[in-house]
């Protein structure tokens, strides 16, 4: 009541773009104070209910602790609920604070800034420390993917005891979090290794370049491997793509935008960006297509390419500035918002590069280049406008357009995991085509094969992948021992 909410600024938008270093500024301890006495000690605290944090974390009090500076016993509730609060309060959307109860009636606690300086703080002062377990159990546990799902069961289940072996068919160990999330957002090197050596160093084994399957093409068999291991856990994500199957599609230049943020990364680790094994925004017309975080950071690594133009388009319409009347609180508030890639677009070019209602219909192809019509590229996109009636899209009369493309990046989402490992294991699938473990207790078809993450629910957030990787490493525990004392 006292304090108006004050959110941590990013970097300056328009030096930020010369690098790609994190956006964050450091942390102000004075300023974190006063937020977190914003903190209500409300009689029911929203930011941990279903509506809230997907991990339950114990928001008031460390909120409160904070305010008191006690900062050390912040950082053990913490990570009471959350095996990666350096992570999370980087990339999260923070539905915690879409559920503040302080959200009713006033901007929310700035929860995600106070989470991440928590984390930060904790790193520097030298208080986060390798936790080796006391005993070992004989029972080995392969983990197959390295997002964040995997990695939170694999230090759950190395901390219960047990051996466990994450395989990654990537370079680099990470997931989402190395080649998924840019640098920008989240420092590979400084926060993610960080992590992942402190792993190393409590026993849990990871091997890249590991990719499993069905045993062919370098793979190695599925099947052997569930054999082998006393349990497995199946952590791929949802990595198979949404397509824009419009006529042009096959032009060169159009590309998935996974593709483009994770060779960019790829680069960026292995040379800086000077080996240029990536594909290059420079001097290009860009087009986004998808409005979601992917698209955004899309935005980002384009402008930092240093692109000639970007628009970035989104099928449906711009959200309301406050909560409609169908979206009351605690529920995730769809509004507005401005991205750290839109405000760096608008310091560049002047405008927020995002255009709505807008339907693309056809990738226009440049002029032949050496080596036939396959390496046509693509040189322009015809759209039209899009109006929304009774819940159905309709064009809008007239409406036509073509925009100038060099690069075109498809950001629109994910349609779930990909299938050589499940195939292999002969596994049950739910209607959308993920693999079927019921949540909750996360078993397969497959008597000692388990599915958490993405590759489980469907595309989703960082923070439910770890609750669901935290939630089945306490299930296969449990399915070792006959019981278990994971949280």
């Amino acid at each position: 009541m006292e304090y108006a909410r004050a959110a941590a600024p990013y970097r300056d938008a328009a030096g930020r773009l010369g690098d790609f270093k994190e956006i964050y500024t450091g942390h102000n301890t004075a300023r974190l104070a006063t937020q977190g006495a914003r903190c209500m000690d409300c009689g029911v605290p929203f930011c941990q209910s279903n509506d809230g944090c997907p991990i339950h974390n114990l928001i008031p009090e460390w909120n409160d602790l904070i305010y008191r500076d006690q900062w050390r016993e912040a950082l053990d509730r913490l990570h009471k609920t959350n095996n990666f609060p350096e992570f999370t309060g980087r990339v999260c959307p923070a539905p915690c604070e879409g559920a503040c109860v302080l959200g009713i009636t006033d901007p929310a606690v700035t929860i995600k800034n106070i989470e991440m300086a928590i984390a930060d703080r904790g790193f520097e002062e030298g208080w986060i420390v390798p936790e080796p377990p006391g005993a070992r159990t004989g029972r080995r546990v392969a983990v197959i993917g390295s997002g964040p799902a995997g990695l939170a069961a694999a230090q759950q289940l190395n901390r219960a005891g047990h051996i466990a072996v994450v395989h990654e068919r990537a370079d680099r160990i990470g997931g989402l979090l190395t080649y998924g999330i840019p640098n920008m957002k989240l420092d590979k090197m400084e926060i993610v290794e960080r992590r992942l050596n402190l792993m190393r160093e409590e026993g849990v084994q990871f091997r890249a370049r590991a990719p499993v399957g069905d045993g062919s093409g370098g793979s190695i068999d599925a099947r052997s491997l569930a054999k082998e291991f006393d349990a497995m856990l199946l952590a791929t994500g949802a990595t198979v793509p949404r397509d824009l199957p419009i006529p042009g599609r096959d032009l060169r230049g159009v590309h998935f935008a996974m593709d483009f943020l994770t060779q960019n990364t790829r680069s960026l680790l292995d040379s800086n960006l000077a080996d240029g094994n990536y594909i290059s925004a420079q001097d290009k017309d860009v087009i986004v297509i998808g409005g979601g975080d992917t698209g955004t950071d899309c935005i980002g690594t384009a402008l930092r390419h240093g692109c000639k133009s970007l628009v970035n388009f989104e099928l449906f319409p711009r959200p309301p500035a406050a909560r409609a009347a169908h979206n009351p609180w605690p529920a995730w508030p769809v509004i507005f918002r401005t991205e750290y890639g839109h405000e760096e677009s608008a310091a560049k070019f002047g405008k927020d590069p995002r255009v709505y209602l807008i339907s693309s219909t056809e990738f226009v192809a440049g002029a032949v280049e050496e080596g036939g019509a396959r390496e046509r590229r693509v040189a322009a996109i015809r759209t039209v406008n899009v109006q929304l009636n009774d819940g159905k899209f309709e064009n809008a009369p007239g409406s036509e357009r073509e925009w100038p493309a060099d690069l075109v990046l498809l950001a629109m989402g994910f349609l779930g995991p990909e299938h050589a490992v499940s195939d292999a294991l002969n596994l049950d699938y739910d209607a959308r085509g993920n693999y079927r473990a019921e949540y909750g207790k996360y078993r397969t078809n497959v008597e000692n094969v388990f599915a958490a993450g993405d590759c489980r629910r469907g595309q989703s957030l960082v923070v439910n992948a770890i609750n669901e990787g935290r939630e089945a490493a306490r299930e296969i525990d449990r399915f070792l021992m006959g019981s278990t004392e994971l949280p």
